[in-house]
């Protein structure tokens, strides 16, 4: 069984957490998250910061940069303010997303069709 470290609800934390394993949030940071495994935000989780992980799933607010190595899931009551850096995305219906997405890592070649003049 791998290790989860779970910040509870009515948790309040100011400044950076790392992790070598998984992390669960329920409480509120203002701070950046790494995990060195998967971040999941639940569903009454606040971030102000930038989150780094493998699989990131936001069921929460975020407020700042994420970057999921793998996968990200904005699951349907998440709201995310920033921008966001990953292979592959999931957005579930309701979920709400402001910023810029850049999907990395398994782009096919792509040629711009020619602009007719």
């Amino acid at each position: 069984m791998e290790d989860v470290t779970i910040i509870s609800s009515g948790v309040v934390i100011e400044g950076k957490v790392s992790s070598n394993s998984n992390v669960r949030v329920d409480g509120t940071i203002k701070g950046d998250i790494t995990a060195q495994g998967n971040l999941t935000v639940g569903e009454h989780g606040i971030i102000q910061g930038q989150l780094t992980g493998d699989v990131i799933s936001i069921g929460g607010k975020v407020e700042g940069t994420v970057n999921a190595k793998e996968k990200l899931v904005l699951e349907s009551k998440s709201l995310l303010k920033g921008d966001l850096v990953t292979k592959i995305l999931v957005v579930e219906a309701g979920a709400i997303f402001e910023g810029k997405s850049t999907m990395s890592g398994n782009q096919p070649s792509f040629k711009p069709a020619p602009k007719s003049e």
